[in-house]
């Protein structure tokens, strides 16, 4: 049955009269008897009866009456279903992000995006960044949030850049790094990370640190650190603020030796027309413009 047939099958019984019904829907008698004919011997069963009082339903009728108008109301229901997609954001959200950024500032984004769009689903994938590289490459993700220098040649947004900080207990200068018998606390990583800290410390010490303790987890590195075993140089974005620890800017005084620590949003162009893609991309750059870095407070 048509959308039409279904219409003209609901408007007779409401009706009850031929005439008034071929006024609603704008034909005249002869050609509405013609449509319900056909009807008729589409079903195979007669569907009204003519009397002097009007039409009266058959047994088929009422049945054929009942599924269209049911018919007719999944087709609005349906109908306004797709109105909400153009209007609302659903689907399934599928991110990639750095291990680092996914425990520290992604909640917070998460947090107001699964509050705006409730609809939405979100699939979280964390990991090195080149995982995330990965990731995007292989449509596991529709967008990636990276670490460090990248050589992502699609659509790309600088999101924030974290200053780095020597931590510690017990430190409370740089100069006291070359008297120090304390470790120094490092974390594995697959990206540049190690050999950026690397050029730095070479940029200020003529030696080695005297005593190393290497870790698989940042934040295994910083717990380390504020439970006194040795000193540690973190990123701003793992720092609350509220930390009883010494913290020890890092930035140089020539720009090619500052230390610090960009984080991108990345995807390919397809992907970020996604409107769950869209909504979550634009409160990703509102958070990214209000990030305040409290490491700052002493």
């Amino acid at each position: 049955m048509t959308t039409s047939e279904a219409e003209i099958m609901k408007i007779l019984a409401e009706e009850g009269n031929m005439r008034r019904a071929a006024e609603r829907l704008f034909l005249s008698q002869p050609a509405l008897s013609q449509r319900l004919q056909t009807i008729e011997k589409d079903w195979g069963a007669k569907l009204f009866l003519r009397s002097q009082k009007g039409l009266t339903a058959t047994p088929a009728g009422e049945l054929v009456i009942q599924y269209a108008n049911e018919m007719i109301m999944r087709r609005e229901e349906v109908f306004e279903t797709l109105q909400a997609l153009n209007s609302k954001v659903h689907g399934t959200l599928k991110i990639a992000c750095a291990s680092i950024v996914g425990h520290t500032w992604l909640p917070k984004v998460l947090k107001e995006f699964v509050t705006q769009y409730p609809d939405a689903k979100v699939s979280l994938i964390t990991g090195w960044s080149s995982e995330i590289l990965r990731a995007i490459y292989e449509g596991e993700a529709h967008i990636g949030i990276i670490r460090g220098n990248t050589d992502w040649k699609g659509p790309k947004e600088h999101l924030f850049r974290d200053t780095l900080y020597l931590v510690d207990t017990e430190i409370e200068t740089l100069e006291e790094v070359f008297e120090t018998e304390r470790p120094f606390i490092q974390f594995k990583s697959d990206s540049n990370y190690f050999q950026e800290i690397q050029q730095w410390w070479q940029r200020h010490f003529t030696s080695n640190p005297k005593h190393q303790i290497l870790v698989d987890q940042i934040e295994t590195c910083k717990q380390m650190a504020l439970n006194g075993i040795g000193y540690a140089i973190l990123p701003s974005i793992t720092l609350s603020g509220t930390e009883n620890i010494n913290r020890i800017n890092l930035n140089a005084d020539s720009k090619d030796f500052e230390l610090t620590r960009d984080t991108w949003l990345i995807g390919y162009e397809s992907s970020l027309q996604l409107r769950q893609v869209q909504a979550f991309t634009n409160i990703v750059k509102q958070q990214a413009q209000c990030l305040y870095d409290y490491s700052n407070n002493k």
